[in-house]
């Protein structure tokens, strides 16, 4: 026989089914918690022309926070890395095809209020070898400047300090989305003579680079 609590919750799930309401389908995307940087969305929309502005820090470009805030891609996580970014050859797999990137391009550019004629590689801000969103609106744009660029440097070591252990990998994306010319000093990292190493220990270095670039 059923229990005054068993028979009470048959009875409201039979009503609710009477009056046709059935219970919520849980959402298979991701959410990102609070602080956290956006999970991706290829569907995110690109913003109208004359929308965004450039900043800059020593002399360095930098995207527009509320356009860029930088986006990730959920397959790549801690416990994921050594399968994903950590892998040889794995951003190849993902990399979004230049058939798609054209186009999204020229649109970011004119949310920028950038000329077509003004050089730049369209970037990822978070970079694919830190685990950032392939094709997300939200983390790419164009970055002026001459190719490759100062950017790719610090994409390079912070990867090379996630994939050896240094530092974990929620710190180095937010680092670099935030602001990728003081994201060494915000996760604890110095360079010395080509080798990454933290700050607080700095005879605990990594050197090489695995992995892709972005």
């Amino acid at each position: 026989m059923f229990s005054s609590r068993r028979w009470a919750l048959a009875v409201l799930t039979a009503a609710l089914a009477a009056a046709g309401c059935h219970a919520a389908t849980p959402d298979p995307t991701p959410a990102a918690a609070p602080g956290d940087l956006p999970v991706e969305n290829p569907a995110a929309a690109m913003l109208a022309p004359d929308t965004c502005k450039l900043g800059h820090r020593d002399g360095q470009p930098l995207p527009d926070p509320h356009c860029t805030p930088g986006a990730v891609n959920p397959a790549v996580r801690q416990d994921t890395i050594e399968d994903t970014i950590c892998r040889t050859g794995w951003t190849k797999t993902i990399r979004p095809p230049t058939s798609k990137t054209t186009t999204m391009k020229a649109a970011s550019a004119r949310s920028y209020d950038l000329a077509p004629a003004d050089k730049g590689e369209y970037d990822h801000l978070v970079s694919l070898e830190l685990g950032g969103a392939p094709d997300d609106p939200r983390n790419l744009w164009v970055e002026p400047g001459k190719i490759p660029n100062p950017k790719d440097a610090v994409e390079n070591k912070l990867h090379a300090a996630v994939c050896s252990g240094l530092i974990p990998l929620v710190p180095a994306q937010k680092a670099i989305a935030a602001d990728w010319v003081t994201a060494f000093d915000t996760v604890g990292l110095r360079i010395a003579n080509g080798k990454v190493c933290l700050r607080d220990h700095p005879t605990t270095c990594v050197t090489g680079h695995r992995g892709d670039g972005d």
